[in-house]
C-alpha cells in the first residue's frame, strides 16, 4: 500500500524500483525492474519517464511518511533557489539500540568538500529535472552499472551550483540500522565493499578534475633535516583520563625491538582519575618516558601532538599511539621506520585490526585501506573519512604544517595537507589493535555531534579543494 503523499496532484506518477516479484495497480504506480537502483542505467531509465519538473528520490527501503505540505515546500524551496537539488532533515522513528521513538535528525549543509559518498541527505532528495539533463550533457553520462550512479549524479549537478538544504523536519523514516555510531564508523572501509570503493573513487575522481582539484603523481622530495634529532623516532601518546588502559599502551610501545634509539612521549593533558600519577611512577622506572604536562589548559588532542613535536625530546619520526590502543607486534616502529628510510615518504600509515578489550577481532577486522595508490591516493583521500593507522610523520614536516587543535579529525587534517605535496607510504599489514570499548570517544555520539565532525571534515576537505585548485592554477 502506497502513502498517502501519492494523491498529491504534485506526483505525476510513481516508479517504484524493485529486483523482481512487484505487481501493482494501484493509480499513477508501476514498477521498474532493476538490479540496482543507484545505477546509472536505472536513473536513466527512471529519467526518460519523467514528464515534470522535478524528479522526487526516495532512496531507502524503509518506510518513509512527508509531513502536512511536504512536497509543497520542497517544490517552492526549489523554485525559488533554481538548486539543481534540495534535501531536508528529517525525524527518524526507532532509532538508536533501543526504540526511543521520533528522533529528530537534522543533517548538514553541503559545501565543496561535501564529496565524501556517505553524506547524509536523509531520505528524500529533489532534483531539478533540467540541472540533470544540463548536467549530464556538459560532464558525460553516469556510469553505466554498479553503485555510484547516484553519487556520480550529485557530483555533477554541484558543479556548477550548490545543493540546497532545507532546515526543516519534512519527512520521517523507520530505522532499520540501530547500530551505535561507533559500529557504523568503519562501514566505508568494509573489505567487502572494495568493487564499490572503486566505483566511487573514480566518480570522485573525475569530479576533482573537472574542478581543477586534481593532482597528477608527482611529488616534492622531503627536505633535510635542518637539526639533530635526539633519538631517530618517537612514540607520541596524547592522554586524559585513560588510567584503565594508558599503562598498556606505553608498555606496547616499549616493547619495540629496533635498531634505532627510540623514545615515548606521553602528553598528558591535565588528567584527573589518577593517570598523572600512574605516568609519573612509569616515567621514574624508564628514561624513555617522556612525561609532558603542558602549561596550557585549552589544548585539544592536536594542540597535545604539537607540545610533542616541538618538544626537545621529539624523534625524527614521530608515530602515533592512541592511549586505549596497542601495537599488535614488537616489530611495528621498526617496519614503520623501514618505510621511511627506503623511500622519500612525508608520511607512513600502516594498517589496523579492530578489536573489543579482550583483543577478539571484531567486524570489518582488519583495515588496511587497500584503495590507497600512489597514482591516485591523495585524490581518493578527499572522498574518504580517514586513512588508517598507525600514522607516522617526519617531525621537521609536522614542525611547519602544525596539527589543528581538535580532538576530531586532527590527524586526517595533516595527513591532507601531507599528501599535498609529499608521496605517502602505505604498509597493508596489521601492525596495529585499535581496541573497541564503552569508553571510546566516538562508542556512541549524539546526532549534534556526528554533524559537527563530518562538517568539520567536509571543511577540511573544501580548504584542501581551495588549495589544490591554487596550486594547478600556479603550476599552469
Amino acid at each position: 500500500m502506497l502513502p498517502s503523499w501519492v494523491q498529491s496532484p504534485l506526483i505525476g506518477s510513481v516508479a517504484v524500483v524493485h529486483r523482481g516479484g512487484f505487481n501493482t495497480s494501484l493509480p499513477k504506480c508501476e514498477g521498474l525492474r532493476a538490479a540496482s537502483f543507484i545505477s546509472g542505467k536505472t536513473l536513466l531509465r527512471l529519467l526518460e519517464k519523467v514528464k515534470t519538473p522535478y524528479l522526487l528520490i526516495i532512496r531507502q527501503a524503509q518506510e518513509i511518511q512527508l509531513g502536512p505540505y511536504a512536497l509543497e515546500r520542497f517544490v517552492e524551496v526549489a523554485e525559488t533557489t533554481k538548486a539543481g537539488m534540495v534535501y531536508a532533515d528529517y525525524d527518524e522513528q526507532g532509532a538508536g539500540d533501543r526504540d526511543m521513538g521520533r528522533q529528530e535528525r537534522p543533517v548538514n549543509d553541503y559545501q565543496r568538500g561535501s564529496i565524501r559518498d556517505d553524506f547524509d541527505f536523509g531520505p528524500v532528495m529533489l532534483f531539478s529535472v533540467s540541472a540533470i539533463r544540463k548536467a549530464l550533457k556538459k560532464y558525460g553520462p553516469l556510469p553505466n552499472v554498479g553503485s555510484a550512479g547516484l553519487y556520480d549524479l550529485r557530483l555533477k549537478i554541484s558543479t556548477d551550483g550548490p545543493l540546497f538544504h532545507i532546515q526543516e523536519f519534512l519527512s520521517t523514516k523507520m530505522e532499520s540500522d540501530r547500530r551505535r555510531s561507533g559500529e557504523k564508523l568503519f562501514d566505508y572501509v568494509d573489505p567487502r565493499n572494495q568493487s564499490v570503493q572503486r566505483e566511487m573513487e573514480k566518480a570522485a575522481t573525475q569530479h576533482l578534475q573537472r574542478i581543477g582539484a586534481w593532482l597528477r603523481p608527482v611529488f616534492k622530495k622531503v627536505p633535510p633535516a635542518e637539526t639533530a634529532f635526539p633519538a631517530e623516532a618517537s612514540v607520541v601518546i596524547p592522554v586524559r583520563n585513560r588510567k584503565r588502559t594508558v599503562a598498556a599502551a606505553i608498555e606496547s610501545a616499549l616493547s619495540q625491538k629496533t635498531d634505532f634509539s627510540f623514545n615515548v612521549i606521553v602528553v598528558d593533558n591535565h588528567s584527573t582519575d589518577g593517570t598523572t600519577l600512574l605516568l609519573s611512577r612509569l616515567a621514574g622506572k624508564d628514561a624513555r618516558i617522556i612525561h609532558l604536562i603542558p602549561a596550557r589548559f585549552d589544548l585539544q588532542i592536536g594542540g597535545c601532538w604539537n607540545e610533542a613535536v616541538f618538544s626537545p625530546s621529539c624523534g625524527r619520526y614521530a608515530v602515533q599511539l592512541d592511549s586505549d590502543d596497542l601495537y599488535s607486534g614488537q616489530d611495528t616502529l621498526q617496519k614503520m621506520v623501514d618505510l621511511f628510510r627506503s623511500g622519500d615518504y612525508g608520511m607512513v600509515i600502516g594498517s589496523y585490526t579492530l578489536v573489543n578489550e579482550r583483543l577478539k577481532e571484531v567486524s570489518p577486522c582488519l583495515i588496511d585501506h587497500r584503495e590507497w595508490t600512489d597514482a591516485n591516493g591523495r585524490n581518493n583521500a578527499l572522498r574518504i573519512n580517514g586513512l588508517g593507522a598507525p600514522r607516522a610523520f617526519q617531525t621537521e614536516l609536522l614542525r611547519k604544517i602544525r596539527f589543528p587543535n581538535v580532538s576530531y579529525g586532527e590527524d586526517y587534517a595533516v595527513a591532507l595537507r601531507l599528501s599535498r605535496e609529499y608521496r605517502i607510504g602505505r604498509i597493508y599489514e596489521n601492525l596495529y589493535w585499535c581496541r573497541r570499548w564503552a569508553g571510546n570517544t566516538d562508542a556512541a555520539l549524539s546526532i549534534e555531534k556526528m554533524n559537527r565532525n563530518d562538517a568539520f571534515k567536509d571543511r577540511l576537505r573544501t580548504l584542501e579543494i581551495l588549495a589544490r585548485q591554487q596550486l594547478n592554477r600556479v603550476k599552469r
